[in-house]
């Protein structure tokens, strides 16, 4: 790379360390929700598609894959949200090289996870469906969906990790219109597939390997120009120790997250299926496709400070980065409140979206009324889970991960159900919800202790 094309994007990228940091957020920030936010109401149509012209069960088959989708969606989460935050943190320090040579070795990397799971999946997928919970009669509505979701995995995972990159290396308004041209594509085919060619839950399926394809081919299709700031080019392909632990070690906290959700997902299922049946898995599907509408609208604020928060970082400006972190906080428990009154004020309004069979809806309405009663103090959590992750905490980042989706709600689930039946299991989610956010509150204060004291010195 030539000193004139190094200096002109330093240049380009200089902004994330002298802007405005609520016009920065915002401009980083609304991309991303926008389309991460597409993307979600697509799945949330897709799911109101299935429950309302393939039925009530296969909602719950549905349901039944979430862990499998947390398992592939963890691996590439482990490439693609290590290398953005690996790439941040080297052009704040204006190291083209290195950000080069993570972006080679993330595509390398998430080729061999794809690789690896899709051939697991589509070998033991009967067995594995059972384990997680499936019945006889959920489980055909499980497999297909599963079988035939499993080679878009691969594009999904390639479009999202990229996708994060694109946005760290100075185009989010690029990386808003990869999501929604994705989603748009989605929400034409899934209704086509299902519903006029009777293709039942499979066409679902279908249509979103087809969206995910195109997703995938416009964000590489960006990496391949020259003139884009970061772009692939000779000698970065070959796998190094070096970036590939750096990768790794701030990837692996969001890969735990989602990782972990797959065993608590099977727990869930496990203990609804005893107290409950199929349909309370249901329930339970619905309200994760509820809480994911306000998830991604976190997720892509926190997508957003990262880019800030990782470049000021490497810059040295850490005034900027406490600035740029409590925004988000403001602005991610915000958001949580809404979600979560209207959730427990209009529950049964929420449940009739996805189906109209009333044992269903009566169950997600009691399940929603318990489920979101601490929901507001999620955002507070998954923000500052990110700004470690931002700046390379990898140890305390990994514990936050896993102390909202593992820590706390396994035991709750062991014991809550046992006294309290169904019901335990509702009050597992906004315990969980609370103790970790009390924990998360006591980590924070301690780094912005050591970071106040950094700036002072």
């Amino acid at each position: 790379m030539s000193s004139t094309e190094t200096e002109r994007i330093n240049n380009d990228l200089d902004t994330l360390a002298t802007g405005r940091v609520g016009r920065l957020l915002w401009q980083y920030s609304l991309p991303t929700v926008v389309g991460l936010l597409v993307m979600s109401l697509y799945n949330v149509v897709d799911r109101i598609f299935i429950g309302r012209g393939v039925g009530a069960e296969a909602i719950s088959g549905l349901a039944i894959t979430f862990p499998v989708m947390n398992l592939t969606t963890a691996l590439g989460v482990l490439v693609g949200a290590g290398a953005t935050a690996r790439i941040s943190i080297a052009l704040g320090r204006k190291d083209m090289h290195s950000a080069s040579e993570v972006l080679g070795n993330a595509l390398i990397l998430l080729l061999i996870n794809a690789s690896i799971y899709i051939c697991f999946f589509g070998i033991f997928i009967d067995p594995i469906l059972r384990a997680f919970g499936a019945s006889d009669a959920t489980l055909p509505y499980a497999r297909d969906f599963i079988l035939w979701m499993l080679p878009g995995l691969l594009m999904t995972n390639l479009a999202f990790g990229f996708n994060n990159i694109m946005r760290a290396s100075g185009y989010p308004q690029r990386a808003m219109m990869t999501m929604i041209m994705g989603a748009l594509i989605n929400l034409a085919l899934a209704p086509l597939f299902i519903f006029v060619f009777d293709m039942g839950i499979k066409g679902a399926a279908i249509a979103s390997d087809i969206a995910m394809t195109c997703s995938m081919i416009f964000v590489m299709a960006h990496f391949m120009r020259k003139d884009s700031n970061l772009h692939f080019t000779r000698g970065i392909y070959r796998l190094k120790l070096r970036v590939v632990i750096g990768i790794v070690s701030i990837g692996a906290a969001p890969a735990l997250v989602n990782a972990a959700s797959c065993f608590i997902n099977i727990i869930i299922n496990k203990s609804l299926a005893h107290y409950g049946g199929d349909l309370s898995i249901g329930a339970v599907g619905i309200f994760s496709t509820y809480t994911s509408l306000l998830v991604m609208v976190i997720i892509g604020i926190c997508q957003g400070m990262q880019a800030i928060i990782g470049y000021n970082y490497g810059a040295g400006r850490l005034d900027r980065l406490k600035q740029t972190y409590w925004l988000a906080v403001a602005v991610t428990t915000a958001i949580c409140l809404c979600g979560s009154l209207f959730g427990l004020c209009c529950p049964g309004l929420i449940a009739r979206a996805f189906t109209s069979d009333q044992y269903l809806i009566e169950v997600t309405s009691t399940c929603l009324s318990y489920a979101l009663t601490a929901f507001v103090v999620v955002g507070f959590q998954i923000v500052s889970t990110t700004f470690f992750q931002s700046i390379g905490q990898v140890s305390q980042s990994i514990f936050l991960s896993l102390s909202r989706q593992v820590i706390f709600i396994i035991p709750l689930l062991l014991i809550l159900p046992d006294k309290l039946g169904l019901t335990g299991v509702w009050l597992s989610f906004p315990g969980s919800d609370i103790l970790a956010t009390i924990v998360t509150a006591i980590l924070m204060f301690n780094e912005f202790r050591h970071l106040n004291k950094k700036q002072r010195n």
